[in-house]
């Protein structure tokens, strides 16, 4: 991993009025965590509101996060802004070396836009492939194709359209499109209604299907517009 090579990074800022220990031992340690967590990221900048008192006791009163092009286990975000309140850290193990750590799970709220290229590029990483691979193996759990490989995720009139190739070890490779949209059952719960096809003709239309998030995840917004998904909502971060 290498971020500090990036065009464009921007060092992080505190909000005014706040007090050195913020910028000099609090700033660097988030930097530093923040990079931890992700493969690459672009532009990002941080600000952290609180007192010294409050810093002290290991607590932030609340953070700002925004970067773009950032990836995370192989996948591709354009932009990213998060805010995190009422956060409790291991800051008196920090001023003795060691890094930053979460004491407790934190709810962060969030803005997540993905153009069709960061899906895309995403295709490479197997926690995307992964999940493409047992989703078709769910809504075709007779299916007898052996290997898949995902080519390009595109977004059109509020589908997903999602192109592949299926092989078995009796024919060659078939060429498949699976268009889908992409609704909220409920607020951890996205519904999708797949279409498929294999060959020109009429597409296998499938029942509606139900991808649990967790209840960690609460959405309160999915826009599917033209060549970009945009996704607002709360996470809960589990130390």
């Amino acid at each position: 991993m290498n971020t500090d090579n990036q065009a464009g990074a921007k060092p992080e800022t505190t909000e005014p009025g706040s007090h050195s220990l913020i910028s000099r031992v609090l700033s660097p340690a988030v930097r530093l965590w923040l990079r931890s967590q992700v493969d690459l990221v672009s532009n990002l900048e941080v600000k952290i509101s609180g007192s010294d008192r409050q810093i002290l006791t290991g607590q932030i009163p609340r953070m700002s996060v925004s970067a773009t092009h950032a990836v995370y286990q192989g996948l591709y975000l354009s932009q990213i802004q998060l805010v995190g309140k009422n956060i409790r850290t291991n800051l008196g193990q920090v001023l003795r070396g060691q890094p930053l750590r979460l004491l407790e799970p934190v709810p962060v709220f969030g803005e997540l836009l993905l153009q069709e290229s960061d899906l895309t590029a995403s295709l490479q990483s197997p926690l995307l492939t992964n999940a493409l691979t047992d989703l078709f193996r769910t809504l075709l759990p007779a299916s007898s194709v052996h290997r898949h490989s995902w080519h390009k995720i595109t977004i059109n009139n509020g589908q997903l359209i999602i192109s592949a190739t299926l092989a078995t070890d009796s024919s060659n490779p078939t060429p498949l499109i699976i268009r889908t949209n992409l609704e909220l059952a409920s607020c951890h719960e996205l519904q999708l209604q797949p279409q498929i096809q294999t060959q020109p003709g009429v597409p296998l239309i499938l029942d509606n299907f139900k991808l649990d998030l967790g209840t960690e995840v609460a959405i309160e917004e999915l826009t599917l517009s033209s060549g970009q998904i945009l996704c607002r909502g709360r996470i809960n971060i589990i130390p």
